[in-house]
């Protein structure tokens, strides 16, 4: 560790590869590994749910911290552990009543959310801020305390009265989860009195979390340039955009990044062939042939020539889930295009989407859930990525897509408005055009843009040139992370 680095707690409530539900934990492992990387001092906090405890290997036991809960002092073990796949100690927030339990971090098997979601992620807060504090005495304080959306609002507020406290910065990666929660449980939970009001965490009566983060950070940042203006604005603001219209002298749209390690075509481990901008072809060809095989299908010449629409997401109406559904059948009556869809969410979207792969089993292919693997064959194997969110904070997806020269359909909102540049005519005879961008938020306008990527298609040598000049792209958390550390100094 070089002498004097910065140093900077990061605190979140997932983070790849122990524990992920989207994008969130893609950007808590990445990010942090690009500021370890010119040279920051590095710590990671994240609660003990018991999915995570169990890739552990050795642990340390640094201390007991005793906070408030919803029902009196509640003891939380803090633990410190290495990860093979983290450059940087990794601290954990140990209270088996919150945390150890089955499934997933935020809801249960029926997709309710955890009845006592507000306690978990207040004491959680809490221990954070003690741990920032050095509450433990290791020795170690930081500079900056990075937190990272709702389940984390509350550790910018406890520290915003503590003396000579670190600098805060909040991460708002989706405004559309506000941590909402009754006045009840604010009651409940001791909070302080002075936090109730209009200019503190009260949103409508109850306690908002993610807007408690922005209210009482230093600095508030969100995951790209369009999205902190869209978010100042009534459709994207949910109720708090007079409030960052308010705070916008301390809000920072800053791109994320892709982790181009994990993420790399020419060395994908989870890929059967590998290839590059310079040579896309066989082992593009060859990914799509063993994506079909792997999903069942019997492949053909007619069925490789065929495009292949590829999806990875939530199958929720944020990401247009409902314009694929009403695009498929168009699609599949006017053109010999094939369908493979990887995603998890509203049961109603997993059912529609079942049903049309059981009429349509050698072109339309479903996996419901959640697949690592699979969503890298799908970006390698796809020839066109379907990304058309509603509104999308940053996205990833279409990041990944251009990488793997999948060239992504995509509505011009947020992350996707940054990262993809409309294959119009100017564009591909400029050498600039990269994917689809369509501007209505309707399924008519989404299907015309697909139909502009199924003509292209046809062009084999256009085609490739946009598929390269997607690949050239530079995605890497470099330019993100530099960013960062100019915020964190100022």
């Amino acid at each position: 560790m070089k002498r004097g680095a910065k140093k900077i707690l990061f605190v979140a409530s997932e983070a790849y590869p122990l524990v992920k539900t989207g994008g969130l934990g893609d950007v808590v492992y990445s990010l942090p590994h690009a500021l370890k990387a010119r040279g920051a001092d590095i710590r990671l906090v994240l609660p003990g749910y018991r999915a995570l405890l169990r890739q552990l290997d050795a642990v340390r036991i640094l201390g007991w911290l005793d906070v408030r809960g919803a029902d009196g002092m509640v003891s939380a073990r803090v633990l410190e552990t290495r990860h093979p796949e983290y450059a940087f100690p990794l601290w954990i927030v140990d209270c088996p009543a919150l945390f150890d339990r089955p499934g997933n971090p935020y809801v249960d098997a029926d997709g309710r959310d955890w009845p006592d979601n507000a306690e978990r992620y207040a004491v959680f807060a809490r221990v954070a801020a003690l741990l920032a504090q050095d509450a433990l005495e290791l020795g170690w304080q930081p500079a900056v305390v990075h937190a990272h959306d709702w389940q984390t609002g509350l550790v910018a507020a406890f520290l915003a009265d503590q003396p000579g406290r670190p600098r805060t910065v909040f991460t708002i990666h989706n405004l559309a989860y506000g941590g909402y929660f009754p006045h009840g449980d604010f009651v409940r939970l001791q909070l302080p009195g002075h936090w109730w009001s209009p200019e503190g965490v009260e949103f409508h009566g109850g306690l908002s979390m993610l807007k408690a983060g922005i209210v009482y950070a230093d600095a508030v940042t969100t995951v790209s340039p369009t999205y902190a203006e869209e978010i100042c604005t009534p459709p994207f603001g949910y109720g708090l955009d007079g409030l960052l219209l308010s705070r916008r002298y301390k809000l920072h749209g800053i791109l994320n990044g892709i982790d181009t390690r994990l993420w790399d075509p020419a060395r994908d481990p989870h890929l059967p062939a590998h290839y590059s901008a310079g040579r896309i072809l066989p082992g593009k060809r060859r990914n799509k042939q063993a994506l079909l095989e792997q999903l069942g299908a019997h492949v053909d010449d007619a069925m490789l020539q065929a495009p292949l629409l590829g999806l990875v997401g939530r199958l929720v109406e944020q990401k247009g889930i409902d314009w694929v559904l009403a695009a498929i059948p168009v699609l599949l009556a006017e053109s010999d295009a094939r369908f493979v869809l990887l995603g998890s969410g509203q049961a109603a979207y997993e059912q529609k989407l079942a049903r049309l792969a059981r009429q349509h089993p050698d072109r339309v292919f479903v996996a419901i859930g959640y697949d690592e693997p699979l969503a890298h064959r799908i970006e390698a194997g796809a020839d066109l990525f379907l990304m058309p969110s509603r509104f999308e904070p940053c996205g990833l997806n279409q990041m990944y897509s251009l990488r793997y020269g999948t060239p992504p359909v995509v509505y011009r909102t947020g992350g996707l408005a940054d990262t993809v540049v409309d294959a119009d005519e100017a564009a591909l005879a400029e050498g600039k055009a990269t994917g689809f961008v369509f501007d209505l938020p309707e399924a008519d306008a989404f299907l015309a843009a697909i139909r502009r990527a199924l003509s292209l298609y046809r062009e084999p040598a256009r085609w490739r040139q946009l598929q390269q000049t997607g690949m050239r792209q530079s995605f890497d958390w470099s330019v993100s992370a530099d960013h960062y550390l100019a915020l964190y100094s100022q």
